[in-house]
């Protein structure tokens, strides 16, 4: 039996999983969940509280290493967001929430001044407000990023913790909106020209490099530190167990929806430029063409509006009282920037039908049909723009992460996009992780082998359209 620990990082949980490969199949033990939130300072910026991130992260890695023999560790996150390192190999400054304003703001100004076809032509990656090359141009004024030796995405910041490596991994790379996706290297000349320091681009590396092994945690020093495909949609894709993927989509559901295919080759044309698809890096020289849609966030925005005035409404309930509510027909744009900043979903939605003239959802099972009819809806649109762009049919979508176990959304995904829609794995992304790990132990030959043992290690669900 071959054992490895999976950090895997969303942008309101996170857990530590043990995978271990015996008897043709992947089994996964979750040990630590823990939740977090972004914190607002008195500036009014949207910062993580990384203190609290880390410390659970290594409580979680501690506790996994007492009950398992592992070879190595990996971490995946969410994309975007990044930490700066002085000179002296110390984490400087605050980890600011890609959901800060102050990224609006810089995005419109760079792209002034550089121009989204320049941009698009080399990165090839969807404009969005809080790509990393816009993040970094907002903090140019800040005291870290004048002081600061090198930024490292957070998957990469808590590898260099254990490891003291300072390299960064290409999928998430790929998110910055820095990198040349063709040539999967830094876009030195785009840099550049956007007034971003250089200097401060680590050199790179592929998922499943062996950066080091962990050093000054007695109960972890030894465990091999390996990168993973460290977006985590990288991961989750990795762990999807395609049939044939020429003809296959997929959605990873959480937070985010992740709405795409996996390719060998980005799709950078005028017709990919216009229909703002993006084409992020994967394992073993994949490509992963897709959108971004916003996902369960604005459920989840719901939920907690709800649960601060005193009523605490819980997802299965939810899903019975939108099934109730299907006669309910009002659309919403779940990529509206009204939708983006976290603050009162509920009222948020009530005005943006207001304002066009729509009938305003007032009970939880109407919100809800309406988040879920919505997104139904934005899956159709963006699998017809990336099929356009690609020039493949889709007659297959996997669902997959947490939002695969809504089989209302499910059904009604199948219903609007009319092809069937296969659930899972739920833990795709712990999947993705370990698979990249076992590939780099060894311990299987190549991602198609890794493959095979997911599919042996979960079950499937599946929806055709009625």
């Amino acid at each position: 039996m071959h054992q490895f620990l999976a950090v895997d990082l969303g942008a309101t949980s996170g857990r530590v999983a043990i995978g271990s490969i015996a008897d043709g199949a992947i089994s996964l033990s979750i040990v630590h969940r823990f939740a977090h939130e972004v914190i607002e300072d008195p500036s009014g910026s949207l910062l993580w509280n990384w203190d609290l991130i880390f410390s659970q992260v290594l409580h979680g890695l501690k506790e996994a290493a007492k009950v398992s023999k592992p070879i190595s560790l990996a971490v995946d996150s969410w994309a975007v967001d990044y930490g700066f390192i002085s000179s002296d190999k110390e984490i400087i400054g605050d980890i600011h929430a890609y959901r800060d304003l102050r990224n609006e703001i810089a995005s419109k100004a760079l792209i002034a001044k550089l121009g989204k076809e320049r941009i698009y032509s080399t990165t090839g990656i969807q404009f969005l407000t809080f790509n990393t090359i816009y993040q970094l141009y907002a903090s140019k004024e800040l005291a870290e990023y004048i002081s600061a030796d090198k930024f490292l995405m957070l998957p990469d910041l808590i590898n260099f913790i254990f490891s003291g490596v300072i390299s960064t991994e290409v999928t998430n790379a790929s998110s910055t909106q820095a990198l040349n996706t063709s040539t999967r290297t830094w876009d030195k000349e785009l840099i550049e020209l956007a007034g971003i320091n250089y200097s401060l681009f680590s050199k790179l590396h592929e998922p499943g490099t062996l950066l080091g092994t962990v050093t000054g945690y007695p109960e972890l020093d030894g465990i091999k530190v390996v990168a993973a495909a460290s977006h985590d949609t990288a991961s989750a894709i990795a762990g999807i167990p395609f049939g044939n993927r020429e003809v296959e989509a997929y959605i990873s559901s959480g937070t985010w929806s992740l709405v795409g295919i996996e390719s060998e080759r980005p799709f950078t044309s005028e017709a990919a430029f216009a229909a703002n698809v993006t084409n992020e890096l994967g394992v073993e020289g994949t490509v992963r063409v897709l959108k971004n849609v916003t996902g369960m966030w604005l459920l989840e925005e719901c939920r907690r509006t709800w649960r601060e005035s005193g009523s605490d409404v819980e997802m299965a309930e939810l899903i019975a009282l939108a099934e109730a509510a299907r006669g309910f027909q009002t659309l919403i744009d779940p990529n509206d920037p009204l939708f983006a900043p976290p603050g009162d979903m509920p009222k948020r939605i009530v005005d943006y039908c207001r304002e066009r003239g729509l009938a305003a959802p007032s009970t939880p099972g109407e919100f809800a049909i309406t988040i879920f009819n919505s997104l139904a809806h934005a899956y159709k649109k963006t699998l017809d723009e990336i099929a356009a762009v690609s020039g493949r049919k889709i007659n297959l979508i996997h669902i997959l992460g947490g939002g695969s176990q809504n089989d209302l959304l499910n059904q009604i995904t199948a219903d609007i996009c009319g092809v069937t829609v296969k659930t899972g794995p739920v833990e795709a992304t712990l999947f993705g992780n370990i698979a990249v790990q076992a590939i780099s132990a060894g311990a299987v030959k190549d991602l198609a082998e890794a493959r095979a043992l997911i599919k042996n290690s979960f079950t499937s669900k599946e929806f055709t359209p009625r």
